[in-house]
């Protein structure tokens, strides 16, 4: 498992931690059971603190994406389909957003919005 640290962001890094983690578990690069690394070493090979990771699992667990079993670690979740249409649902609602926002900073009108919308799902005349 890949993870990569940006400090020039805003976002925290137990929340860097926590998006990618998700985003691996929702494209199923991580499967149902799949083991993560233990907080220790992962806070090890990323160089930050024990505690940062220790937030990041906690918040993945109370999320619903990983459990932990004491004594051996944590692990992916039994994923709920409702929860990664949820998850899914944000995420084109903050890209639609910045579209919005970007139509309207631009004077693009709402019907020229909707139809590069139709055009980019596919069914455009």
């Amino acid at each position: 498992m890949q993870i990569y640290l940006s400090n020039s962001g805003q976002e925290p890094i137990y929340a860097q931690i926590t998006r990618q983690i998700k985003e691996a578990i929702l494209t199923g690069r991580m499967a149902e059971g799949e083991a993560l690394p233990s907080i220790r070493l992962l806070a090890k090979d990323l160089r930050i603190s024990v505690i940062t990771t220790k937030r990041a699992y906690e918040d993945l667990e109370a999320a619903g994406f990983i459990t932990t079993v004491p004594g051996r670690g944590s692990f992916v979740a039994p994923q709920n389909p409702a929860l990664h249409r949820e998850e899914h649902l944000k995420k084109v609602e903050r890209c639609l957003q910045a579209a919005v926002d970007a139509a309207r900073l631009g004077g693009i009108s709402y019907a020229e919005t909707a139809e590069t919308l139709r055009i980019l799902w596919g069914e455009g005349g």
